[in-house]
């Protein structure tokens, strides 16, 4: 069986393709990739020794699929994945459009032309920004917690925010493309007649990410401690007690091999996969990790609030448990120790992946 694989060359990509030959052998990959990201480049004869095909080309113009074989289905990994692309004076909010939903277009249009099914892997981000700002949240042991005692939204608990929550605007711009892309992908695989299956993922993080304060903030918080380099806490009041959770995407891998198996008409195709509450932290609690592992790091504060900050993103991922059967494997802290084992076997990740 062959699966195409976009954004092959980033840290979720390369992962699921790694794990997904050790659970499968016989799997044959190929995957596709434009390369834009720095340090993806690093991936390309690590995907070539497990036997990957790797093509290099840009999902957003339609003519580099041409040369792609025919596959049993898609898993979306290609995504411009920052809140705050767009709107950071840094990046262009059409090219986050162009990527994000221009190329899942491309993609389904390959889809309808392959019968191949399609895998989206989706965000935490698509969930309406108000009701979740609005909650009521404490500060305890250094994090922001839910008060147990309020009138949450519907959807929304002190498991963290489920499939049932609203995710109309204001999401951020990539939240919204991301919906939209949920959106189509949905109607494609329903008139069209192949299989879609969304995956809502938390933070990914793990070994091998690149570090970033806007995808991989776990990865990039502990290479900077490591290396002493500056760092502050933005937003709510600069104490770092913002909290998200943490998922490898590793343990995503189970569900893929039986989404690729079974007909999406059996199951719900909308879950929240993510670490859930247990495997949760905020910068602050981050920090006082790093500290114990490698000395005092003095951090800055920059109260000022930026745009689309939540005090708590965490997924209620139990409607993942009841249709499929499943939970997080890996640790939290199991992934801050493989991140800061390879940090320390790589000294100059931080530049190899700077922007």
């Amino acid at each position: 069986m062959r699966i195409l694989i976009t954004g092959v060359a980033g840290f979720v990509g390369s992962t699921l393709a790694k794990t997904l030959l050790k659970a499968q052998p016989d799997l044959e990959i190929v995957g596709i990739d434009n390369f834009i990201r720095p340090g993806s480049e690093s991936n390309r004869l690590k995907l070539k020794d497990l036997g990957v095909k790797v093509f290099h080309g840009d999902i957003r113009n339609r003519s580099d699929l041409e040369s792609l074989p025919k596959v049993r289905f898609i898993i979306d990994a290609a995504a411009n994945s920052s809140v705050l692309a767009g709107v950071d004076a840094k990046t262009s909010s059409n090219q986050l459009i162009e990527h994000n939903l221009g190329g899942t277009v491309n993609l389904l249009e390959f889809c309808k032309s392959n019968s191949s099914g399609f895998i989206l892997l989706s965000t935490s981000r698509v969930y309406s920004i108000r009701g979740i700002s609005a909650i009521e949240v404490e500060s305890k042991n250094d994090g922001f917690v839910p008060v147990a005692d309020q009138a949450f939204p519907k959807g929304l608990s002190e498991y963290g925010v489920s499939e049932e929550y609203s995710t109309q605007a204001p999401v951020s711009l990539y939240g919204a493309s991301k919906i939209a892309s949920e959106v189509l992908a949905l109607e494609y695989g329903h008139t069209f007649d192949f299989p879609v299956w969304i995956n809502r993922c938390g933070v990914l993080a793990g070994r091998g990410q690149f570090g970033r304060p806007g995808q991989g903030i776990f990865s990039f918080w502990i290479n900077a401690c490591l290396r002493k380099q500056p760092l502050k806490f933005t937003g709510f009041g600069g104490h770092g007690h913002q909290v998200r959770d943490c998922l490898h995407p590793k343990d995503l891998v189970p569900v893929i091999l039986r989404q690729i198996e079974e007909p999406s008409i059996n199951r719900e195709q909308i879950c929240n996969f993510s670490g859930g509450k247990e495997n949760s932290m905020s910068l602050a609690q981050l920090s006082n990790w790093c500290e114990q592992k490698f000395g005092m790091h003095e951090i800055g504060a920059e109260p000022a609030m930026r745009p689309f900050d939540i005090p708590w993103m965490v997924l209620d991922n139990r409607k993942a448990k009841s249709v499929w059967g499943w939970q997080p494997k890996t640790l939290i802290e199991e992934i801050l120790e493989e991140i800061l084992a390879h940090a320390r076997e790589h000294p100059d990740w931080l530049e190899l992946s700077k922007p």
